[in-house]
């Protein structure tokens, strides 16, 4: 019956056998060489029985410690020719060496070596993705797969502080600068853009609340946004009112700081007082406030020409003449006025009569009566015949718009009025105003 025989020994295992002399030393206990195996062992099996390791027909089984790999033949017979039947060795077991991953490392517990166990990390800012660790297995690869550092961390951005700014003398708007926000990337220190939402600095901001947000973006899209408040005020004053029998005309927005109003009166009415006021730095108006009082004719005037320019740019003039005071069309064209002075003063329409036959013939405005020879020179001036009805529209400039050679109503001198002679600024009165004489 064959005995075991284990042995240990050398980094190689070189398996040598002295050359027989003849097949019938069988029985020397030592044919071939003793076999030792570094790091690994061999289990033999000899005919002759247990205490003979190496005898002739000895057969042999090789293994490796845990940890190395047997390079060879794993089972040799100790041979005739005292040598056995092939060579092996048991070489270290190693895996490859890992790569570096980008923007991290590891650290290994034996390096390359069986069980090793490598531990990743990333860099500041990133965050690993996969594996933490790879242990070197006995297939001489490593376990699970390599991981990789990610960028998920966003940008760190800080903004201005918010501002308030008054708006400028004149203006509704201010001019408002602010510096770029601080952005710094947590990770590589990459910021690929900043984006901003809203006006860009040393913009005029209108009156209110403005907000301007700014976005950072990193070279993994990563994004963080700030904000912060551009508040402009206006300072203004208390709204003005305007004049009785007559209107305001303002800059800017009527009431803002440095605004400049402007006081305006009707035809036939002459301001009285200051003709602007301003709005101050301390929300309040310069001066006081005019008054409009009723235009003063005065009739004892040498010329035509000089009772005229009293009411150029300010009246319109409907001048009637007739042969007599008990002219028909004369006695209705009156009646039908005189119904209508609403109308007529809304419209800034002053009537001037002329009537009669010298030396008993009539000028009148109102109650004033005129002179013989300003009645003459603007008989003369307008083309005004004594012989008949005859009536003419003069407007603010002093120009003859309209004839008539016989009674109108008011409506249809108004609506001529309205259509043709209305400056801008009376059209927008007339709208206010449309319901005031009914």
């Amino acid at each position: 019956m064959a005995s075991q025989l284990t042995q240990r020994g050398a980094l190689s295992l070189l398996l040598f056998l002295t050359p027989a002399v003849t097949p019938t030393w069988y029985a020397v206990p030592r044919w071939c060489y003793t076999l030792n195996i570094q790091d690994g062992e061999a289990t033999c099996y000899s005919p002759r029985g247990g205490n003979y390791h190496s005898s002739l027909g000895t057969r042999c089984e090789l293994s490796c410690d845990r940890g190395f790999r047997l390079i060879g033949r794993r089972s040799v017979q100790c041979l005739p020719s005292r040598r056995w039947s092939g060579t092996a060795y048991c070489r270290q077991m190693r895996c490859h060496a890992l790569p570096l991953i980008t923007s991290g490392t590891y650290t290994c517990t034996n390096g390359v070596l069986l069980d090793s166990r490598c531990d990743y990390s990333c860099s500041s800012g990133y965050h690993l993705e996969g594996d933490r660790s790879r242990i070197c297995m006995e297939d001489g690869q490593w376990s699970g797969g390599e991981p990789v550092c990610v960028d998920i961390d966003p940008p760190k951005i800080r903004c201005p502080h918010s501002r308030e700014k008054m708006a400028e003398p004149e203006k509704l708007t201010a001019r408002v600068y602010w510096d770029p926000p601080l952005v710094k990337d947590s990770a590589d220190g990459t910021i690929t853009r900043v984006t901003l939402r809203g006006p860009e600095p040393g913009s005029q901001f209108p009156e209110g609340e403005h907000v301007i947000r700014y976005t950072a973006y990193d070279r993994a899209y990563n994004r963080a946004s700030c904000k912060f408040i551009v508040k402009v005020q206006v300072r203004r004053c208390p709204t003005l009112k305007p004049p009785q029998h007559g209107y305001l005309t303002c800059t800017s927005a009527g009431d803002n700081y440095g605004a400049i109003c402007e006081y305006h009166c009707d035809g036939g009415y002459e301001r009285q007082g200051t003709p602007s006021r301003v709005c101050q730095s301390s929300r309040q108006w310069s001066g006081s406030p005019p008054i409009c009082a009723p235009m003063k004719i005065n009739v004892n005037v040498n010329s035509a020409a000089g009772l005229l320019d009293q009411f150029y740019e300010k009246r319109r003039l409907l001048i009637i003449s007739a042969p007599d005071p008990s002219n028909r069309y004369y006695k209705m064209q009156i009646s039908m006025l005189q119904q209508s002075t609403c109308g007529l003063d809304l419209r800034h329409v002053t009537i001037i009569e002329l009537v009669g036959q010298p030396p008993q013939e009539v000028g009148r405005i109102r109650e004033q009566q005129l002179s013989a020879d300003i009645i003459e020179e603007l008989r003369q001036f307008q083309r005004l015949t004594r012989s008949y009805f005859n009536m003419v529209l003069v407007d603010k400039q002093g120009i003859d718009r309209e004839r008539y050679m016989q009674p109108v109503t008011p409506e249809e001198i108004f609506t001529f009025i309205d259509d043709y002679l209305l400056s801008d600024q009376e059209l927008t009165q007339r709208q206010e105003q449309r319901d005031v004489c009914e």
